[in-house]
């Protein structure tokens, strides 16, 4: 793949979170002139920074909600990926406008600040939380993909390029369930499983960021880009952690938790009706019809009924010993399992 990143000046916003360093980790593999981090919690940023020590990588403190410091940081940069958001479901549940500054009206700005500055593409990340949203994190993402196509909808010939990408949770994010696990292993305390047979999406950070850079090569003005991906049980999940950690701890089933789907749906059917099917990635066009309103109303598509939602329920099903392979390509898993077994030997060691 060339580089296109060559004398380029990258933004990342929310760059210091789980997504942001690995972007940031690939990037320094290829050549640029600048990437600059974006965000408001300053002590992450020195932590990184002293973590990098590398003068390529800049670091601003500002808030996507303020379109000054917004601005200040987009002067001459090239390449925009907007990751920054509030992502906690319970969060942004109680706190729905704070969800809303962030999420909507946050990627709002860094859209137009993008297209003011003449930057030539901008990647929001979404989520399948989403599509069919009921909690305030998946609704204020539907409506940043929604101000992401509307921007991408009124410009005409030459400009900024701006696309998202889709996907479920990232295996072994902060916050996920997979490091929740893998403490309760470690503690020898009770795996505590909402519904044994509720689904999820598998993706590995790594498969996230090659989806991303897919989209930057690949997308057009308000596409979005979704990968397959396969899925399996919580339970399924649960019990291969507990082999690789050789625990025999009880599980223990708490109920489905407010907020949450028993699958999560990544594409609907109406989208794969206009969806381009590339192997492992779907390319969601958007609606590109004009403010002619009358075509929303007089415009159909009688095939969309035969077609099906994308989710966790009906994608490809990971068995017990394939989720087992999945999790140990994690450089977490394997670290946290070396741990683990030092652990019991130094435990051991202690009893005699």
């Amino acid at each position: 793949m060339p580089n296109h990143f060559r004398d380029k000046t990258i933004l990342i916003t929310g760059g210091t979170g789980s997504f942001g360093h690995a972007l940031l980790a690939h990037l320094l593999k290829v050549s640029f002139k600048e990437v600059r981090i974006f965000s408001r919690d300053e002590l992450k940023q020195e932590m990184m920074r002293l973590e990098l020590d590398n003068s390529r990588v800049k670091f601003h403190i500002g808030d996507v909600r303020d379109r000054d410091s917004v601005d200040e940081v987009m002067t001459d940069v090239d390449y925009v990926f907007h990751a920054a958001a509030l992502k906690q479901v319970p969060s942004c549940d109680f706190f729905p406008m704070e969800a809303v500054s962030t999420n909507v009206i946050g990627s709002h700005n860094v859209i137009e600040s993008a297209i003011a500055n003449k930057v030539r593409r901008v990647i929001c990340l979404s989520t399948d939380k989403a599509v069919h949203p009921i909690n305030a994190m998946g609704m204020t993402k539907a409506l940043m993909e929604k101000v992401a196509q509307a921007a991408s909808r009124r410009r005409t010939g030459f400009g900024t390029i701006v696309a998202a990408v889709r996907y479920g949770n990232v295996m072994y994010s902060r916050g996920s369930v997979i490091p929740l696990f893998v403490k309760q292993l470690l503690d020898q305390s009770p795996l505590t499983v909402t519904e044994p047979g509720m689904t999820r999406f598998m993706l590995p950070l790594s498969d996230a960021i090659k989806l991303v850079m897919i989209a930057f090569a690949l997308a057009r003005p308000g596409d979005i880009f979704i990968k397959k991906a396969p899925a399996c049980t919580i339970d399924d999940l649960g019990s291969a952690l507990k082999r690789l950690f050789s625990s025999n701890v009880k599980t223990r089933v708490i109920g489905m938790r407010h907020g949450e789907k028993l699958f999560e749906t990544l594409a609907t059917r109406e989208e794969l009706r206009r969806a381009e099917d590339l192997g492992g990635y779907f390319r969601v066009r958007m609606d590109d019809r004009d403010l002619d309103y009358k075509k929303y109303f007089t415009e159909g598509d009688r095939k969309e009924a035969e077609t099906q939602d994308y989710t966790s329920h009906n994608t490809q099903r990971l068995n017990l010993r394939q989720v087992e392979r999945l999790l140990l390509t994690l450089p977490e898993i394997r670290a946290e399992i070396k741990r683990g077994k030092a652990g019991n030997a130094t435990n051991r060691r202690h009893r005699r």
